[in-house]
């Protein structure tokens, strides 16, 4: 009995060590630097989200009935008001431009029809030629377009509608989030990491919440960064607010890689076997 207390007293802290806490899974929890302002609320940071080489983008040139912007450009850039429908040169139909149902690896519709930017970062527009867009903001580039537009129609008789597809994300765990990994988008302007995890499913046990990575693309590159959902100030992150094309990548949390943690009934039957089997072992070597 002697020996069983020391074997207790060896796995015990490693039992307690390995289990899942409610500090582990709460979200936004109190933190003192959390920065508010002098009426007591979280200020935005929102990011600016800056076009890069290869973005996918839809562009709408409205005119009145009479100023047919297909007469002076692609009608895949036309769309005209009171008319649901704009007609493609191939004779076929679509409603808008770059719309249609997702699939994986995005919306084929959008791929095939919408505007892409090109290597050097333009953007070549049938009927306005090139536009930079690479590093700019969507209003700016909207912008050029519009005084691009203007040189052919009266001043408020046009009007340029340039978009995302959405704001598109990915993200990717281990085995047991396969239900929330993959491709996901949402056609809103702003979008809060815990805005994106829970419409789809929310985190499980496994996910170390501390140390959610996020690869964000740049016209400069890729920046790599981390956030930890259990403390408040996590709100005061700009990558707390997804941007359109963020990998979110959901680390596994060390305590579940050695079988306990996950819950409490796993960490006690966990622990339990491990303490039968040492005492089998043992009791084995003790009639030798």
């Amino acid at each position: 009995m002697k020996q069983t207390r020391y074997i207790l007293l060896l796995i015990l802290p490693f039992f307690l060590a390995s289990c899942i806490t409610t500090k582990d899974v709460r979200y936004h929890q109190p933190s003192e630097s959390l920065v508010i302002n002098e009426e007591g609320l979280v200020p935005y940071n929102v990011p600016v989200y800056r076009i890069t080489k290869n973005d996918m983008l839809n562009l709408n040139i409205v005119t009145t009935p009479k100023g047919d912007a297909a007469q002076f450009y692609s009608t895949l850039n036309a769309s005209l008001p009171g008319e649901n429908e704009t007609k493609l040169p191939t004779g076929g139909f679509q409603t808008g431009t770059g719309q249609g149902s997702s699939s994986v690896g995005g919306n084929a519709n959008f791929y095939f029809n919408g505007l892409k930017v090109d290597a050097n970062g333009d953007l070549n527009i049938f009927g306005i030629g090139y536009v930079k867009a690479e590093g700019r903001t969507i209003d700016e580039v909207s912008a050029e377009i519009q005084a691009r537009v203007n040189e052919n129609f009266l001043d408020g008789k046009s009007q340029v509608r340039l978009n995302t597809d959405g704001i598109t994300f990915y993200i990717l765990g281990d085995v047991e989030s396969t239900g929330l990994t993959g491709e996901k988008k949402v056609h809103k302007n702003t979008l809060t990491i815990t805005e994106a995890l829970a419409i789809n499913g929310g985190l499980n046990r496994t996910v170390d919440r501390t140390n959610i990575t996020i690869h964000r693309k740049l016209p400069e590159g890729i920046k790599i960064a981390k956030i930890d959902l259990t403390r408040e100030d996590a709100m005061n992150s700009p990558y707390y607010w997804v941007q359109n094309g963020d990998e979110i990548y959901l680390n596994t949390h060390a305590k579940n890689l050695n079988g306990f943690g996950k819950d409490p009934v796993q960490s006690l039957t966990t622990g339990v076997t491990a303490l039968t089997t040492l005492l089998s072992i043992y009791l084995i070597l003790t009639r030798l």
